[in-house]
């Protein structure tokens, strides 16, 4: 088997995820890597100390390149997705797709015109909480969905969000679409349906309070990045521009009918997900997101809490990052570069998470005004439906 040659566009704390696709003499390789820091590219180097090394991804469009992973800052995965499809590489979008409606748009229309595969890197689809609960929800273990809930308890929200440029809104809209993106996508994905109006509230009440601020352009993720920063208010060298919310609620109600409620926190001290999903005859929640957590099924009537549930089913155990997850993805990824067919992620269902989300922020900014969704080209849903085949 002839090796797929990938590219890395953007070497910060994401791009690791490409280390999966590098397999040289065994269908892949990454053979170049692009970033406008040297440090970046050093530092990537080590890793994959035969590729070729650029400041600029437009170096990269001339390299005869299979695939690229594209795991820059969000606002900068509109302009380089689309360069790449233009020039016929089929492109792996780390999420968010981008950091508008308008523009994850722009990149599926050019996905269509160019006929290049597009995949977006939304994982969580991978994640074995999340199959576990998609498994059981589809073998009616509820019953028909009705509602979901998730609870987002970020710990360490004031070192992975609020000292680079993810708490600049001009890089990332908001919180609410950046982080949330990934929730909104499982909610929808679990409920079979996507978001067409929402209202929403949110604000920066802590971290906007800490005055010790500190430019950290020229560190990498990992200089900055400790577990001890506790409580939040003893944080210290925040971003110079730190103007989104750090906590956030949203209402969300799909086309299918189903409510959706979204609540995310980054000043907890504990890090993981809860989702609860009621249906017409019971409701599941999971407890930890991770290997060693379970989701419970209640579905006989009871009268005040109780912990025994009716079913509780293990999360599966799982190698690699995010539970799992990331080998999954870029596995998924590959074989959708050389052979197309039909995966667990969806363009368009990335685009409804950006949609939910940017909506969900727009709402919150101005005083929880409900909004609506625009609707995608039906012809960009039928492509992307079909699997990117014509």
């Amino acid at each position: 088997m002839t090796d797929l040659r990938f590219g890395v566009v953007g070497l910060g704390a994401r791009s690791r995820i490409a280390q999966y696709a590098h397999r040289p003499g065994e269908g892949s390789e990454v053979v170049a890597l692009a970033d406008p820091a040297a440090a970046s590219r050093d530092a990537a180097q080590v890793l994959y100390p035969d590729a070729t090394t650029h400041a600029d991804h437009t170096e990269l469009l001339d390299q005869k390149l299979d695939g690229v992973f594209l795991t820059t800052p969000d606002d900068l995965h509109e302009d380089p997705a689309i360069d790449f499809l233009r020039a016929g590489v089929s492109v792996f979008v780390e999420k968010p797709l981008a950091i508008t409606t308008s523009g994850c748009d722009r990149v599926l229309q050019a996905a269509y015109d160019s006929g290049a595969r597009l995949y977006v890197g939304h994982n969580m689809r991978h994640m074995p909480v999340v199959l576990t609960m998609r498994e059981l929800i589809q073998a009616g273990a509820i019953g028909e969905v009705k509602a979901i809930w998730c609870r987002h308890f970020v710990g360490h929200g004031g070192d992975y969000y609020f000292k680079d440029w993810h708490a600049d809104r001009r890089r990332t809209t908001g919180l609410l679409l950046q982080k949330g993106a990934h929730d909104i996508d499982v909610m929808h994905w679990l409920a079979g349906g996507y978001t067409t109006r929402v209202n929403a509230m949110g604000a920066l009440t802590l971290y906007g309070g800490i005055e010790d601020r500190l430019d950290r352009s020229e560190q990498r993720f990992g200089d900055f990045v400790s577990q001890d920063n506790w409580p939040p208010l003893s944080q210290q060298g925040m971003a110079p521009v730190m103007d989104v919310e750090d906590i956030s609620m949203a209402n969300l109600l799909l086309d299918n009918g189903i409510y959706v409620t979204y609540q995310q926190c980054h000043y907890t001290p504990d890090y993981w997900r809860n989702y609860t999903v009621i249906g017409t005859e019971g409701r599941l929640e999971n407890f930890g997101d991770s290997p060693g957590g379970v989701v419970k099924v209640w579905n006989s009537k009871r009268s005040g809490y109780r912990e025994d549930a009716d079913l509780v089913v293990d999360i599966p155990d799982a190698d690699g990052g995010h539970a799992g997850a990331d080998p999954r993805l870029v596995d998924e990824y590959i074989r959708f570069v050389r052979e197309g067919g039909a995966t667990l992620t969806s363009p368009v269902a990335a685009r409804a998470a950006v949609a939910a989300g940017y909506a969900a922020t727009t709402s919150l900014r101005d005083n929880g005004t409900p909004i609506d969704i625009p609707p995608m080209d039906p012809a960009l849903v039928t492509y992307f439906e079909n699997g990117q085949a014509r």
